[in-house]
């Protein structure tokens, strides 16, 4: 077997960063869903838990696993994650857009 040497510029993560972002994540797993099950709170205030939710797990997600933090320049993936969100956000808003006239149209 080939022995790889590894700076660490190269490592990733340490073995405490990924338990602390997948026990952030399991938490921002099952408050969303313990809330709801139990209905503690009411419509506006349930979206906006799991809005709240959704957006912390999407930043834990990408920096302990996706690492973006650590990235070096030029910052590639900085610029497709932008471009993605951009493209995500067109697509979404598009179609609620076109559900919401298709709706008042009729």
């Amino acid at each position: 077997m080939e022995q790889i040497d590894s700076t660490p510029a190269e490592m990733h993560g340490s073995f405490k960063s990924y338990t602390i972002g997948y026990i952030t994540s399991i938490i921002l797993t099952i408050i969303p869903i313990v809330a709801v099950i139990n209905g503690w709170f009411e419509n506006l205030s349930n979206t906006i838990v799991l809005i709240t939710a959704a957006v912390l797990q999407l930043a834990v997600q990408l920096l302990f696993f996706m690492h973006l933090r650590e990235e070096g320049k030029p910052r590639y993936n900085l610029i497709s994650l932008i471009l993605g969100l951009i493209i995500l956000i067109v697509i979404v808003a598009g179609s609620i857009w076109i559900m919401l006239y298709n709706t008042v149209a009729t």
